[in-house]
């Protein structure tokens, strides 16, 4: 029977910390909080539990979840974000694997509640994402602020488990429109210093193809004005991402 370490980076969480730890606490042998320093109440929610609640100033996302990695006791993980919770589906399926670990890794579905509705099109669901993995055999890895755990062997074997990762995003439009600014200017930051260019192009054409994407192809449009909200803020962050990134460039 393997133990399992449940991971967790935090920062001002209180809305939604006290559904991710009790999701986790009969699923995992123990809790790590990352926490970079929250000014609400997270940390005293958090210590309500049996956690062990570790203070980091804020590295990047990558970053900070590859320093959480490092003081998972367990080498079998299940990682989430202070926003995220284990359905009751995960997590007998996660229990299952306590005496049935196969794989290196485990895809998840991730399901989006966004303003109080739970969006099942365009680029948000299923949302795979692994996030039940062997923490030997992966790095967090991709460009801030999109992080993914990456596997070192890339012919390792993967898994996909039955139920989500709930997710509670953005409760309000104008909580959505501060993370989509402060979002792109990370990304920016990110692609600048990988040397990546905007062209003209990519700054036109970028946002209207993930648009279309999400809205058509992805078929956010059954989602109701929220799908159209979230596929025209999907193009709207392409478009910001690319003009900060020729911004910063001309800057240089």
């Amino acid at each position: 029977m393997i133990k399992i370490s449940g991971v967790i980076i935090t920062f001002n969480e209180e809305r939604n910390i006290e559904k991710c730890l009790k999701s986790l606490i009969d699923v995992v042998d123990e809790i790590i909080v990352v926490d970079s320093f929250s000014t609400d109440n997270t940390k005293a929610i958090c210590t309500k539990y049996k956690v062990n609640f570790i203070e980091q100033k804020f590295l990047g996302y990558i970053e900070q979840k590859n320093f959480a990695l490092e003081h998972a006791t367990f080498n079998h993980v299940v990682s989430l974000d202070g926003d995220e919770a284990l359905c009751e589906t995960l997590q007998q399926s996660i229990l299952q694997l306590k005496s049935n670990w196969t794989h290196d890794g485990y895809y998840c579905n991730r399901f989006n509640n966004f303003c109080g509705q739970w969006i099942k099109h365009s680029d948000w669901y299923p949302n795979r994402k692994l996030r039940v993995f062997d923490k030997t055999k992966v790095s967090w890895k991709g460009i801030n602020p999109h992080d993914e755990i990456v596997m070192h062997n890339p012919q390792s074997k993967t898994g996909h488990l039955k139920g989500d990762i709930l997710h509670w995003t953005y409760q309000t439009y104008s909580e959505f429109n501060l993370k989509t600014e402060h979002f792109s200017s990370i990304s920016a930051k990110a692609y600048f210093k990988l040397g990546k260019k905007a062209s003209f192009w990519k700054i036109i054409f970028n946002p209207i193809w993930a648009f279309f994407k999400a809205y058509f192809l992805r078929l956010g449009c059954l989602d109701g004005l929220n799908g159209f909200i979230i596929c025209v803020q999907t193009a709207n962050i392409t478009f910001l991402k690319y003009t900060k990134l020729r911004e910063l460039w001309k800057k240089a």
